[in-house]
């Protein structure tokens, strides 16, 4: 059923202009022949009739030509009139694609009639919609990262001129060298996550694969970041079954290095972080739940998109860029992450990466 409504959606556009050209011809055949009758009663055009012996033979070379000459021209004016209007649509198009590639994503396009056509248009104003919301995102992260970058900036330049002028005590001296050292780690994070989530955009297949168990790289992920979540006192719960994976170290670790400091980074003073990763019949399945501040229905539909920041208020640290990087990794190796969700009960982070497929 559904190749049969296909058939006429294909051949719409080649169909409509095929009875075009036709219409043309048999329009401008009549037309002249009209001409050429009226011409032939009124004496001026004389064409060979061996029905009539007594009316002598005209030229008929010359009629011939003279009615091919009329076919042409006819048929020349009708397809320049018709065609004017048939191309109104594709002026719409041209004339709208003008305007997105002035910045203007607004603007919409609505093609009725001709199936193909109507394809276009619905074609063209997702891609206005999809550039509209690129941007308003550009927009969005420009403003969010000049921020955070600035941010350190000002903190790093103002403690160092503190202690340029000296009259300071050994711990105030400690306490803003800790500072600056603070401030620069978090530039030189911003400026990872940003090469590094062009990198992975890139790249298409991965290789520099090998052996891994992922459970023993999960654990020094954790011990790794054990610093941030022992200041907040979060409690970890960890099970996980002895997995190895043939993939990219380098590449896996930032999933797990990323959803956990997303975890610690949300997760309230005296939480806890439930991680767990078990291997079925199909893949590997690991999973990251947390007991923090959680995201409504709008952020959770988001929190993947590139330069999306759920707290725009920066009262948490981040550039969202974050999870952007994770789920591109995530698909290099044919693998989905998904999340759930609930404001002020924490939220849950699922990686299932397929067996067979390298990362």
């Amino acid at each position: 059923m559904s190749a049969n409504k296909e058939i006429p959606k294909r051949w719409g556009l080649t169909i409509t202009l095929v009875l075009f050209v036709f219409a043309v011809m048999i329009a401008a055949f009549i037309i002249s022949g009209v001409i050429a009758f009226i011409l032939h009663t009124s004496g001026i055009l004389d064409f060979p009739i061996r029905e009539m012996p007594n009316k002598p033979d005209g030229n008929p070379l010359s009629a011939l030509f003279l009615l091919i000459c009329l076919c042409i021209l006819l048929g020349t004016t009708i397809t320049a009139f018709f065609s004017n209007i048939a191309l109104k649509p594709i002026r719409k198009v041209i004339d709208a694609t003008h305007k997105v590639a002035k910045g203007d994503f607004s603007v919409r396009v609505d093609l009725k009639g001709i199936h193909e056509l109507e394809d276009l248009s619905q074609s063209f104003n997702r891609m206005a919609q999809e550039l509209s919301s690129i941007e308003a995102l550009r927009s969005d992260f420009v403003n969010n990262f000049s921020h955070e970058f600035k941010t350190p900036i000002v903190s790093v330049r103002g403690f160092a001129k503190l202690l340029k002028d000296g009259n300071l005590t050994e711990d105030e001296k400690c306490e803003y060298l800790d500072i600056i050292i603070s401030e620069s780690e978090r530039l030189a994070q911003l400026s990872t996550n940003a090469l590094s989530l062009s990198k992975y955009e890139s790249v298409e297949i991965i290789s520099d694969t090998e052996p891994i168990r992922l459970d023993e790289q999960i654990r020094k992920v954790i011990v790794l970041t054990e610093p941030k979540w022992s200041a907040k006192e979060i409690h970890m719960n960890v099970e996980m079954d002895e997995i190895t994976f043939d993939g990219n170290g380098d590449l896996l670790q930032q999933i797990w290095l990323n959803l956990l400091d997303n975890a610690i980074t949300f997760s309230a003073k005296g939480g806890s972080i439930h991680i767990s990763l078990a291997k079925s019949t199909e893949g590997t399945r690991f999973v990251i739940q947390d007991t923090g501040i959680g995201m409504d229905d709008a952020t959770t539909t988001r929190v993947f998109d590139k330069f999306f920041q759920g707290d725009v208020s920066h009262a948490k640290s981040g550039n969202g860029l974050g999870l952007t990087i994770v789920k591109r990794i995530v698909e290099l190796c044919d693998g989905t992450i998904e999340v759930q969700s609930e404001l002020g009960k924490g939220s849950t982070f699922i990686v299932f990466l397929p067996d067979g497929t390298n990362v």
